[in-house]
């Protein structure tokens, strides 16, 4: 019966408590035995367990009396706002946590306005009441002022006790509104997510809007017009439960059968063979804004990281790639992400999942250049980069940097803002202690100096952020190529604003000359913009004394031997080149 079913699911900021309510939830209807209960249940990665946050959306049904609860865990990191627009997609209501102890921050209101797109029902919760440094009273009125409701509305709550945690189910039962649809009509699915299984083919995580599914059904998929049969139908117990079919408000997975990942994308809507329903809306495509080259350390493992990539793309579509080569790294990917958490995350998965090691260049972010003759490019790294004599107009994108914090690390947060390019817009008081910070900033700023890091560290964690896009904008933007004999190794070079050039180059030949191994020549290692040298340093050549087995005699063999030595070495300079070694390129992409 539709009316018995409630989708749903938690949103909020970054560790306020959404995975423990979720505990809860689970504890409340008997959904996991208690011998099986763990903290953070529906955080199944090992990073996420690790890392204390939610990175991917877990989907789980409940059974609460006659009522049949369909509820969404969502990432609560701005990386993965991504993640959360597409849970939306799915459901009817979403309850807003907020923790008590650091109240409203910015992807609360981040993820406010995605649930008000959408036009769910809110339920407003205050968590971690049970914390000595709990601020109730001002959390409440943030809220009500935030979402202009009545204090009566708001529930106050103790995940990690159990507090209240009825009447939160309660809310969801009277407020959230049940699913519409007919089981008759032609069968209208939305893929919001999916896995890969060896035997079953792409597992599409649906949302039924209309019709039935079931075992043996012939299925189409409307956008990338692909046919499969029906393997298997379940729904996420929160395992992959078997049902005998899927009907209209549930919310379940399907065993398409495909067995290329790329024809099963997310926001598909899937059908029946023969049936003609209209397509669903989907989700607009993610704009990946930072991108580098993953290479593997074995270049033997080309064909594996390509396989590994494909996989975890199925699982993530916000992540981007296409193939890549440099000389001395050899053949490998250049990956878009949505941000520097985001990054990090792949790049682990891909070493723990898939036992690969690899080299990670620094994190770029896209610019758009105006050619001689009006052409207009965009670049995503260095390799990219045209002649700069063709070059009439470069642009980057600037956003709009909101930031959140407390009154008493305000004056460390704008030590932080006006130590990068920015301009400010205005600060506002969002209640009694805390404060919101609106800037105009490069998205260069934030990607390539860990923004969000020092920010955090400035502020002991209170502090919090969130961007939109503004556009393009003019910038004076150049590339740093970086010179090792004489010869321009691409893997180190990088696009810079043309006033940094010389601090980067810099930078960038003293770390070389640090952990470049030396050879038995010199090495001159070289900065230059344009064919300009910038910056210099030399990598002495590794000493022989070919003189210690002579012991007095006339000098002239000692001067015979230095002078072959000298012209060995002079030779070597000449023809000789430099095999850099794997750990030299981690460690200079560090910096």
């Amino acid at each position: 019966m539709l009316n018995q079913i409630r989708n749903f699911c938690i949103i909020s900021h970054v560790n306020h408590g959404k995975s423990t309510l979720a505990d809860r939830f689970l504890e409340m209807t008997n959904t996991i035995p208690m011998d099986k209960m763990r903290p953070q249940y529906l955080n199944a990665m090992d990073l996420e367990r690790e890392k204390g946050i939610t990175i991917k959306m877990t989907p789980v049904r409940m059974k609460f009396n006659d009522y049949t609860l369909n509820l969404i865990d969502t990432p609560g990191h701005v990386d993965f706002g991504y993640e959360v627009s597409r849970s939306l997609a799915a459901v009817e209501g979403a309850i807003l946590l907020v923790d008590a102890t650091k109240g409203i921050q910015a992807q609360t209101i981040g993820n406010l306005e995605l649930a008000k797109h959408q036009k769910l029902v809110i339920i407003p919760a205050i968590n971690k009441i049970d914390s000595p440094q709990a601020k109730i009273e001002e959390t409440e009125k943030e809220m009500m002022s935030l979402l202009d409701v009545q204090a009566s509305d708001i529930i106050r709550i103790s995940a990690k006790d159990g507090v209240n945690i009825d009447k939160v189910i309660a809310a969801v039962l009277a407020k959230v509104p049940a699913p519409q649809g007919e089981a008759q009509k032609p069968l209208k699915a939305l893929v919001f997510d999916s896995k890969y299984d060896a035997f079953k083919g792409v597992l599409a995580y649906v949302r039924i809007f209309d019709g039935e599914v079931k075992k043996n059904d012939k299925i189409y998929l409307m956008q990338s017009k692909a046919a499969g049969e029906v393997k298997e139908v379940g729904i996420f117990n929160p395992e992959f439960f078997p049902t005998e079919r899927l009907g209209p408000g549930d919310i379940g997975y399907i065993a398409t059968g495909i067995k290329i990942p790329g024809q099963v994308r997310v926001g598909e809507t899937i059908t029946l063979v023969g049936q003609t329903p209209e397509v669903l809306p989907g989700y607009q495509e993610p704009n990946p804004m930072v991108f580098l080259s993953v290479y593997p350390e074995n270049p033997d493992d080309f064909e594996l990281l390509k396989d590994s990539l494909e996989r975890l793309k199925l699982n993530d579509a916000a992540l981007s790639f296409k193939p890549d080569f440099k000389e001395g790294l050899g053949r490998g990917f250049q990956c878009g992400f949505l941000g520097l958490l985001h990054t990090e995350i792949i790049a682990e998965r891909l070493k723990r999942e898939f036992d690969l090691n690899l080299i990670l260049s620094t994190p770029s972010v896209i610019y758009k250049l105006t050619l001689a003759g009006g052409k207009e490019i965009f670049v995503y790294t260095s390799a990219d980069w045209p002649d700069p004599t063709k070059i009439v107009q470069s642009q980057e994108l600037w956003i709009k940097l909101q930031v959140l914090t407390p009154v008493e690390y305000l004056g460390s947060v704008l030590q932080l803002l006006e130590s990068i390019e920015s301009k400010q817009l205005k600060t506002d008081s969002l209640s009694q202690g805390k404060v919101e910070l609106l800037y105009e900033v490069p998205l260069r700023e934030i990607i390539t100096k860990s923004f969000y890091d020092k920010l955090k560290g400035v502020s002991q964690g209170f502090a919090s952020m969130n961007y939109e896009i503004l556009g393009w904008r003019q910038a004076h933007l150049v590339k740093l190529d970086i010179l090792i004999l004489g010869k321009s190794d691409e893997a180190f070079s990088r696009i810079v604003p043309e006033k940094e050039a010389f601090i980067e180059g810099r930078k960038t030949v003293e770390k070389l000359k640090e952990v470049l191994p030396s050879q038995l020549f010199a090495v001159p290692l070289q900065a230059a913009v344009g064919g300009k040298i910038i910056a210099r340093a030399t990598i002495s050549a590794r000493r022989r004394d070919v003189i210690a087995p002579l012991y007095g005699g006339d000098y002239t063999r000692k001067k015979k031997l230095l002078e072959k030595q000298k012209k060995g070495k002079k030779d070597l300079k000449e023809k000789g080149r430099i095999k850099i070694p794997s750990k030299t390129f981690l460690e200079v992409f560090k910096i």
